[in-house]
């Protein structure tokens, strides 16, 4: 009987933008979907795993969203009641800043199954790609993973406390505030602190700005770097094997490496 089928949606985390970054699970339940609901930054190759499939592109940018969340969320719902085996394709994982918490309470209540598949979050693998680990014995003992604009469109205040440890700091979705950030970093003593801002990270259109807490901004303006980017700030950047040639240019390393 039809009230008998099973109706699924399958959150994935499509990864940071290397196609080759997302799950063997998540590859084998795309698939299996009937429809594929999408977001702006995965990386369209993906949509390859499932040719058969319907493909709905819900994603948001900054200054352009296709579809409210709320509209996002009922078009999720609509899709598994109608075609039942559904998969919610988001960038990054699905439980960093990427909302998908709130999809599931909003499937679950109207009695659909979920099921989360986690993907590799560019707060990590981006800065790794720049051979930048965001821990390192007797360098940084823990990192921030902020988010640079909160629901009211602010900057969070986690950044100020952040600004006040020796942790690594990686802030997502921060470009429109980084004079904020350089600031409330200036404020605290840490102008000469290594800081990179990786734009379109793991993918073949990756750029660069390397500089410190009192030069990023004119790195940023020269380079013409805008989101979708990450920025990685601590004495971790300069650790890099990939950029420490450029910190030992300014006398920021040792040169005994």
């Amino acid at each position: 009987m039809k009230n008998n089928i099973k109706r699924k949606v399958t959150l994935i985390g499509a990864g940071p933008g290397d196609p080759d970054l997302i799950t063997v699970k998540g590859v084998k339940a795309l698939k299996q979907a009937k429809v594929v609901l999408y977001d702006a930054l995965i990386n369209r190759e993906l949509l390859e795993y499932a040719p058969t499939a319907k493909k709905i592109f819900v994603g948001k940018r900054k200054g352009y969203h296709r579809f409210s969340q709320d509209k996002i969320n009922e078009l999720i719902v609509k899709s598994a009641l109608e075609f039942e085996n559904v998969v919610r394709l988001k960038g990054g994982d699905p439980f960093i800043f990427g909302r998908g918490s709130e999809e599931v309470d909003y499937i679950e209540s109207f009695g659909i199954e979920t099921e989360v598949i986690s993907g590799i979050s560019s707060s990590m693998a981006v800065p790794a790609s720049q051979g930048i680990s965001l821990t390192k014995r007797g360098v940084s003992e823990s990192f921030w993973v902020i988010t640079g604009t909160t629901t009211e469109k602010n900057l969070s205040n986690d950044v100020y406390l952040a600004a006040q440890s020796t942790a690594t700091v990686v802030i997502l979705m921060g470009m429109s505030k980084l004079n904020q950030i350089v600031s409330i970093f200036k404020q605290f003593e840490k102008e000469d602190v290594p800081t990179v801002i990786i734009q379109n990270g793991t993918t073949k259109n990756e750029k660069l700005g390397l500089g410190t807490i009192s030069t990023i901004e004119e790195v940023v303006a020269q380079k013409k770097l805008s989101s979708p980017a990450i920025i990685v700030i601590g004495e971790v950047v300069k650790e890099s094997s990939k950029l420490r040639s450029f910190y030992q240019s300014l006398n920021l390393v040792e040169h005994q490496y």
